[in-house]
Order: C-alpha cells, then sequence, then structure tokens
C-alpha cells in the first residue's frame, strides 16, 4: 500500500453517489427549516467573500465594488462579508481602497480557473499576490493530475504553492462538478487536506457545475474524520452558483450537523458568491 491509499484507508467511504444524496436530502428535510431565520441569515452574510473575477473588472470597477463594502460598514447589526476575492492583478488595488473592518483581501490565482499550466509559474503568481496585498489566496487543485492518478505531482504542487503562500490561508478548489463522483471528491479532499490546505472549497464557478449539498457533506465529512485523527480544523468553502438564501442555509446546515457549531464561524466557513448578497439584504431587512 503506497502512502496515496494508507492515507485514503483512514477516511470511511461514504457510500454510492446515490446513498449519499438520499442522506443529504433526508438531513436537510429534518434540519433545515428551523435554521432559516435572520440571524442565520445575518451570520451568512458574514461568511461570504465577495466575489469579481471577470475578463472585463478594472481598477475602477474593483475600487467602486469595495467601496460598496467600505459604506456597507456600520449600518444596521448586520456584520459585513469575510472577504473581497478577485484576480491577483488587484490585490493591491483592494489593499489601497479599503477601509472597512475585518474584512480580508483574498485573490484567486495559480492559473485560474483552469490549472494548467507550470508549476513555477503557479509558485510565482501566487508568491507575487500575496506581496501585493492578498491576505488569502483560491487555487484550483491540478485535475489532470488527480484524473491520471499522479497524486504524487498534485500533492507536490499544493505543498510548494503552500509555502509560497508564507502565513496566508491558502484555499484549494476542488472543482466538484469535474471530479463527478463522490468518491473522486472524497480522495480529492483527503489529498489536499494532507498537502497543506487551510480550506477546502467547492467551485470555480466558471467551466463546471457549481457547488451541491451532495459534494458539500462530503467535503465535510472528510474535514471532521481529518480533525478526529489530528486535531486540526480545516476550512471549508461553497462556491459556484449560490444565488438564494435557501441555498446558503442548506450549506449552514450541513456544516452544523456534521462539523458543529464550533465551525460556524467566517474562519472555517465561506460562500464564494456575489448575488447571494442582495437576496440576503433583502430576506434581513423584509
Amino acid at each position: 500500500m503506497d502512502r496515496y491509499q494508507e492515507a485514503f484507508s483512514k477516511f470511511a467511504p461514504l457510500g454510492t453517489d446515490q446513498e449519499v444524496a438520499e442522506k443529504v436530502k433526508k438531513l436537510l428535510e429534518a434540519e433545515t427549516k428551523k435554521n432559516f431565520n435572520t440571524e442565520t441569515l445575518k451570520f451568512l452574510y458574514s461568511c461570504i467573500d465577495l466575489t469579481s473575477l471577470t475578463s472585463v473588472d478594472t481598477k475602477e470597477s474593483i475600487w467602486e465594488l469595495v467601496n460598496t463594502v467600505n459604506d456597507y460598514e456600520g449600518t444596521g447589526d448586520i456584520p459585513n462579508v469575510a472577504a473581497i476575492c478577485t484576480y491577483p492583478l488587484f490585490a493591491e488595488t483592494v489593499k489601497q481602497s479599503l477601509t472597512a473592518q475585518e474584512v480580508k483581501i483574498a485573490v484567486v490565482a495559480a492559473c485560474f480557473p483552469s490549472s494548467q499550466t507550470f508549476t513555477e509559474v503557479k509558485i510565482a503568481e501566487t508568491a507575487l499576490a500575496v506581496m501585493n496585498g492578498a491576505e488569502e489566496v483560491d487555487v484550483v487543485l491540478n485535475l489532470g493530475y488527480f484524473l491520471e492518478g499522479n497524486y504524487q505531482e498534485l500533492t507536490e504542487e499544493i505543498q510548494e504553492i503552500k509555502a509560497s503562500c508564507q502565513q496566508v490561508k491558502l484555499k484549494v478548489i476542488l472543482e466538484t462538478g469535474a471530479l463527478k463522483t463522490e468518491e473522486n471528491i472524497r480522495k480529492a479532499s483527503i489529498l489536499s487536506i494532507y498537502s497543506g490546505a487551510d480550506f477546502i472549497k467547492t467551485s470555480t464557478g466558471k467551466e463546471f457545475p457549481g457547488a451541491t449539498p451532495e459534494a458539500f457533506y462530503v467535503m465535510c465529512q472528510v474535514i471532521k474524520t481529518y480533525y478526529d485523527l489530528t486535531g486540526n480544523k480545516i476550512g471549508i468553502k461553497a462556491s459556484g452558483g449560490i444565488r438564494k438564501a435557501e441555498d446558503a442555509v442548506n450549506y449552514y446546515t450541513l456544516v452544523k450537523e456534521i462539523l458543529g457549531e464550533e465551525w460556524l464561524t467566517k474562519d472555517l466557513f465561506r460562500i464564494g458568491a456575489s448575488a447571494l448578497v442582495t437576496d440576503l439584504q433583502n430576506r434581513i431587512e423584509a
């Protein structure tokens, strides 16, 4: 048994895709309704990574995005978002314009969203982003390496990117819509965590389907087992297609029921979104 299979063996299989879907459906039907309340919605707002990742982003448009966060500071009793997430080119712009307290500067890096370039380029881009002010870095797991079973290069690459992050948090995006099966998601979660990920994240929201409760359930279960084995807490981020409060509460419920209330903090739970912001505001103020 090689070291990768040994690592996989420490985490119990979660069943077939259908079995996982049935477990998730049962859990959400039993628990979600009681979590849909104003206090939960306010908390979810505070866990958002407010994101702008388009080909037409400019310094001016990012500055305007940051100002919406600055202007929101101190309005009512709703906490501000957790972070502003942009391409690495705009880390310095966010740093210069951000005045809101306790809002992190996050970037995507390492050839987001495809991850298809040289490891040296990924390391350099990550290091430059950190040098320019990034406090959190989101990178995509190398799907090509994973799908061909090249776990050594995959894990070594994540380790090297993590080293270039210095003290900055590293979120590894699994791209669960491309992995497709719950077993692939389980293995990718394990490899990412053992390679140094501070967070594991569902999706880029770009080429493949975004977050699903089933994929998120599997990721939560891996994080729980890892915590039981090591005592180390890994964060989790849902991203890709999360636009409505109902969706956000589903992910909140999975975290609460599987990982426990100690994970219900923006240091360990995030939602990557932009459209969700408006929906949560409307629901809270209704």
